[in-house]
């Protein structure tokens, strides 16, 4: 690792586990938003893609390339030459991977987990990707939360259903809106639904008593180290959909924190810390928790420019911190 960190943190290497960088939307990509912190850092910048994290030899190392990132939708990066290097030579690595969590994810985590034994500070923590998952980490806070069942019983759902009402059923493992229907109890397509998102019995699911104030914003609130942004970006259904999520349509609004919204995050933090989970996006409609996304949050952009805010900025200052605290501990 560096041995040292200059006073314009010019001596810190950053590398990044993204999916493929031509194919990101730059104007609303968080992790181009970090990416372009830490280029305006003076860090050393490098790419990898999931594929490109291997373990030889017991060392883990990535076959990376420098990259030069810039805020233009047009053209925004140029890759370097590629070289393989063991993980333990970067200071911080970003494991900012997109769902679906398969077991391919998880298998990139063990290799994670090995640099982080080795001295690397990794976003964030391979076993808290690992452990909490999006969906079903909100029953760790019952106490935020609308009546839910995680099941793949068809029988149980129904059941649900019935003694709640309208609900909404989504898979475990899914992001954007992918697969997130409305289920009541007079629903002539309430089986088929059932059928088709637990594929037949086979998939956990996740059921929800639905909440009503989605029409006033699926709201995404962001903390780093267990801190809330300020402002949330309030996302609403796009015209004739129920879902929120700006991948389906819907559009955004920064809007300031509520005092519930404060005290949600006030529950949950203590637990992100613990995990090690640096960087966390939680998902509240109305007064209530309904996600925690820990493996590759957004909204960064849309908040930042709408009140100037730097939530990459404050992101690197909590990593920076553990590089520090490493470097003085060797």
């Amino acid at each position: 690792m560096n041995s040292a960190i200059t006073e314009n943190g010019g001596n810190i290497s950053v590398g990044v586990v993204m999916d493929p960088i031509a194919s990101i939307k730059p104007y609303k990509d968080s992790t181009f938003a970090m990416m372009l912190e830490a280029q305006r850092r003076g860090y050393e910048l490098l790419y990898m893609e999931p594929g490109d994290v291997e373990l030889v030899d017991g060392e883990v190392c990535g076959r990376m390339a420098p990259v030069e990132v810039r805020d233009n939708n047009d053209d925004w990066f140029t890759l370097g030459d590629y070289a393989r290097r063991p993980l333990a030579e970067l200071d911080i690595v970003l494991m900012r991977r997109d769902p679906p969590f398969d077991m391919d994810y998880i298998y990139v985590t063990y290799l994670l987990e090995r640099a982080q034994d080795a001295g690397v500070v990794v976003m964030n923590d391979p076993q808290a990707l690992r452990d909490a998952n999006e969906k079903c980490f909100i029953a760790w806070f019952p106490q935020c939360c609308v009546p839910m069942a995680i099941t793949r019983r068809a029988d149980t759902i129904r059941r649900f259903v019935d003694d709640h009402g309208l609900s909404v059923i989504k898979p475990l493992d899914g992001m954007g809106g992918e697969s997130i229907f409305q289920l009541s109890p007079d629903d002539p397509n309430r089986n088929v639904i059932i059928e088709t998102v637990t594929d037949h019995g086979r998939e956990l699911v996740m059921v929800q008593r639905y909440i009503p104030e989605i029409t006033q914003g699926d709201k995404r609130i962001l903390l780093v180290d267990g801190e809330p942004a300020p402002y949330a970006l309030a996302r609403y259904p796009g015209q004739g959909d129920f879902r929120g999520n700006l991948a389906k349509g819907g559009h955004g609004e920064a809007v300031a924190l509520s005092d519930r919204d404060y005290w949600i995050c006030e529950q949950v933090a203590p637990e992100l810390k613990r995990r090690g989970i640096v960087f966390a996006g939680l998902d509240v409609i109305g007064d209530w928790l309904t996600e925690i996304n820990v493996t590759s949050p957004t909204c960064i952009r849309e908040i930042d420019a709408a009140h100037g805010t730097n939530i990459a900025g404050d992101m690197f200052d909590a990593l920076v911190q553990r590089v520090e605290a490493n470097r003085a501990g060797d």
